[in-house]
């Protein structure tokens, strides 16, 4: 009962993990430098999908073969710098290797399922705890297709989701478009997931789980870790840039930053940031009813609290370097090409740019687990493309490993040493 936990990091994973860790018995303090659902954190820029389908890592077989092209082009839906390209490219030999066979990608959607099987209704809850039930939306997901044979180029992911228990509607061109009438009328084919659902502004979601977890009696320490002081195995403090926090536990969920934390508690993990952009428009002409998987634009459109989000781009080029811009004008300008009632250019004023980093390990698969160093440090970061819908299964599963529980799912799958 007097066990105190330091959880490191205020995104999605950190802030759910502080509530279940209160709710477990264990005296919390959270630690993040930055303002609880502000722009300089992944969990804010998101596409706001919960989408419980999503266990397809982002490697597929053959994709060794378009590397060349993703280097030269600097502008491509996944880029790399090159001059980041002799640190990435350990990463990306990893990378290719775990999507090198279908068995292989079959093997982390069998890992990632329960993690994210009934995620929607997790956050339902916990939104509604937080005071803020209308965030959170449980109307399903669309992917949108030019043709049904799109679709069937994609038979090897939807395949693999079918084995693991997602099931979906195929909608025609008269169903899709009775769904969304501001489509442009060349996309012919959708699919809808009704299980999957959406959050209407992650910043501020995330806002309302960090004070529902002080309301429950978290400590705020805004602070950046830098370490740890370990005696004999047993955590003593987490240590940052001008002190220490003393405490018995630690949870490591501080997203790209992650990486040097666990070297410093002995694990070297093979965590990227895969750099993500997005545009919002603000009070757009018209708005999709649902949130959109676009497949010939490689993003996905979200109708937001706070307007039009379209989200996408994989930019390799490490944490320091200063943004590309451009990839977010390439997400600006295909707009009007999915929404023919949108212009083809908007005032400054009504557009909000914005670049994250997305913690990314290379075979999709988040780290979820002890540290090397000790038992007392534990592992939630390196979740990709599915930290938001990945957050409350985590945290739940961080609370009962710090509780010393058995986990609600295996955890073989994501554990941190599996890179040694």
């Amino acid at each position: 009962m007097n066990r105190h936990v330091v959880v490191i990091g205020a995104g999605a994973v950190g802030a759910i993990s502080a509530i279940e860790a209160l709710r477990a018995g264990l005296r919390v303090t959270l630690l993040d430098p930055g303002l609880p659902g502000g722009e300089q954190a992944a969990s804010y820029g998101n596409a706001g999908w919960l989408s419980s389908h999503s266990v397809i890592p982002p490697a597929e077989p053959g994709v060794w073969r378009r590397l060349p092209r993703l280097i030269m082009d600097p502008l491509g839906p996944l880029a790399i710098r090159w001059n980041y390209l002799p640190q990435a490219t350990p990463w990306l030999l990893r990378y290719i290797a775990s999507g090198w066979t279908a068995a292989r990608i079959a093997a982390t959607a069998r890992a990632l399922r329960p993690l994210l099987v009934d995620a929607p209704a997790l956050h339902e809850g916990l939104a509604r705890q937080a005071g803020v039930p209308q965030l959170i939306e449980r109307r399903g997901l669309l992917h949108v297709y030019p043709s049904r044979a799109d679709f069937e180029a994609d038979a090897l992911a939807w395949t693999i989701r079918r084995d693991n228990g997602v099931r979906w509607l195929e909608l025609d061109a008269a169903a899709l478009h009775r769904q969304e009438r501001a489509l442009h009328p060349r996309y012919q084919f959708g699919v809808l997931v009704p299980e999957a659902g959406h959050c209407r502004n992650p910043g501020a979601y995330v806002a309302a789980l960090v004070a529902y977890a002080r309301t429950l009696g978290a400590q705020w320490v805004s602070a950046r870790a830098t370490g740890f002081h370990i005696e004999r195995g047993r955590l003593q403090a987490v240590r940052c840039d001008d002190t220490e926090v003393a405490c018995d536990a630690a949870v490591v969920a501080a997203g790209a930053h992650s990486k040097a934390l666990a070297a410093r508690a002995q694990d070297r993990v093979p965590l990227e940031s895969e750099r993500g952009y997005h545009v919002v428009v603000e009070s757009p002409e018209v708005m999709p009813q649902l949130p959109l998987m676009v497949s010939d634009c490689k993003l996905i459109a979200t109708p937001m609290e706070t307007g039009l989000r379209v989200a996408g781009q994989v930019e390799i080029a490490g944490l320091g370097a200063a943004p590309d811009w451009r990839r977010a004008d390439i997400l600006r300008d295909h707009l009007p090409s999915i929404f023919p009632a949108l212009p083809r250019e908007f005032p400054r004023d009504r557009l909000h740019n914005w670049l994250g980093h997305r913690p990314s390990t290379p075979d999709g698969r988040p780290c979820i687990g002890f540290a090397r160093a000790s038992s007392d440090i534990v592992y939630g970061f390196g979740h990709g493309h599915v930290g938001l819908v990945g957050s409350a299964r985590t945290a739940r599963v961080v609370a009962q490993l710090l509780s010393g529980c058995a986990p609600e799912i295996p955890l073989a799958p994501f554990d941190p040493r599996r890179f040694a």
